[in-house]
């Protein structure tokens, strides 16, 4: 990966008057950005490799909280990176791999028998773990060795049905901290370390092949996003799509921003679970890390408009943005734009700090909490506001309208309860 060096601007008392950015440069930091934010994926899920490899080896309470801390840690870099999803069909297409989600995760591991069966997906509690020989869409399938091919392969979207996540951040969530059984009231998934024990100290049984399952869904978290970093340096095929003409970078960056922003965020992940009170619809739901997962969005969005990235070791990306490019065309759009990004940024802390402060985001989804619905429903607003301004962004540059993904529990809730 090419270096990334942070910008610094100096003025003189000689200095000129400041050149607009121009399109191609800031397409240009664009794509550097994504590189960093792909690349801090990266060292922290190998960060999370290395903590998983000492959990197996050596399973203890003290190991087990070192990889929960591990994974919490990848996810910061990684949801800042979801800005990039949808004006690039090439991460689109991608992203699947490695945050989709909700799962059924019985078609992984043993469940609470609570859990059911699902008529929707007939391996919902298939339990790959326990089963080393299963059919498949008619094929038997041999798993009795658990390989990152195996779960790419084979197992992701077995069946052709989206909920069997068998790879990705939540797969490896739901093995580190099991089910969360606490519905609207507190706490989170707490599989014992025990799980990943050896001989008799073993739990829930199988605990071998439930080590092979992590060992291989972490290499095979490593080995997707080294795919994306290099998708987005220099020779990349990510950067050249957006670099190569940058009217089509342009519309990138924005589409990537309103998508993510009202139908997904927004939509989605925020207002959903909000209308069913149903904690399996938050993002991180085994960890309860939901809180976090929504606001590093959040910051992501801005950090395409502003060009600017924190990166994990404090050093900061940055350069011409399009906030730039839009001031030079119509300066009040721009003062609009920002400050939207900072009133949803500011919304989604504040759900950040209530869930810091001791209400977990589902104990906030439970029916009759107008507390939590209320401060939920604040950044669900706010993200909703910033929409029009970034489609105003859109028109002050003279780019295409383009439209955004949509959700129905914005755009017709009452198809939610059907």
């Amino acid at each position: 990966m090419k270096r990334l060096s942070t910008v610094f601007l100096f003025t003189t008392c000689l200095a000129g008057p400041a050149l607009a950015a121009e399109p191609a440069d800031v397409v240009r930091n664009y794509a550097d950005i994504a590189e960093a934010v792909y690349g801090d994926s990266l060292t922290t899920a190998q960060t999370l490799r290395v903590a998983v490899g000492t959990l197996i080896a050596q399973p203890s309470e003290e190991t087990l909280l070192a990889a929960r801390k591990a994974w919490l840690a990848a996810r910061v870099p990684y949801q800042q990176s979801e800005a990039y999803r949808f004006g690039n069909p090439l991460v689109d297409d991608w992203e699947g791999k490695v945050n989709a989600w909700p799962l059924d995760e019985g078609f992984i591991d043993y469940v609470d028998p609570s859990y059911g069966q699902n008529e929707e997906n007939d391996l919902a509690t298939l339990n790959v773990i326990a089963t080393p020989h299963f059919t498949l869409s008619g094929k038997d399938v041999d798993a009795t060795t658990i390989t990152p091919a195996l779960i790419a392969d084979t197992l992701f979207e077995a069946g052709g049905v989206e909920a069997n996540v068998a790879s990705g951040y939540h797969a490896i969530e739901f093995l580190l901290w099991g089910q969360d059984l606490n519905g609207t009231g507190p706490g989170a998934g707490n599989r014992p370390w025990t799980d990943y024990a050896q001989g008799t100290d073993c739990t829930n049984g199988n605990c071998d092949r439930r080590a092979q399952y992590l060992l291989a869904a972490s290499d095979l978290l490593v080995s997707d996003l080294q795919e994306m970093t290099a998708a987005w340096a220099e020779g990349g095929a990510a950067r050249a799509h957006v670099t190569d003409d940058p009217q089509v970078g342009l519309m990138a960056m924005l589409t990537g921003m309103g998508s993510l922003s009202y139908g997904e965020l927004a939509g989605q992940r925020m207002k959903l679970g909000v209308m069913l009170n149903d904690p399996e619809e938050e993002h991180d739901c085994f960890s309860d890390n939901t809180y976090n997962s929504n606001y590093y969005d959040g910051i992501g969005i801005r950090n395409v408009y502003l060009g600017s990235y924190t990166r994990v070791d404090g050093s900061v990306v940055t350069g011409a943005s399009l906030s730039e490019l839009v001031a030079a065309k119509d300066p009040s759009v721009d003062a609009e734009m920002k400050a939207r990004l900072d009133a949803s940024v500011g919304a989604l802390l504040a759900v950040k700090t209530r869930a810091e402060g001791g209400e977990a985001y589902d104990q906030m989804l439970a029916p009759g909490n107008k507390e939590g619905e209320a401060l939920i429903m604040t950044a669900v607003d706010a993200l909703v506001d910033q929409t029009p301004a970034i489609e105003r962004s859109i028109a002050a540059l003279g780019l295409s309208k383009t439209t955004f993904e949509g959700s129905d529990s914005l755009d017709n809730p009452g198809a939610v309860f059907q």
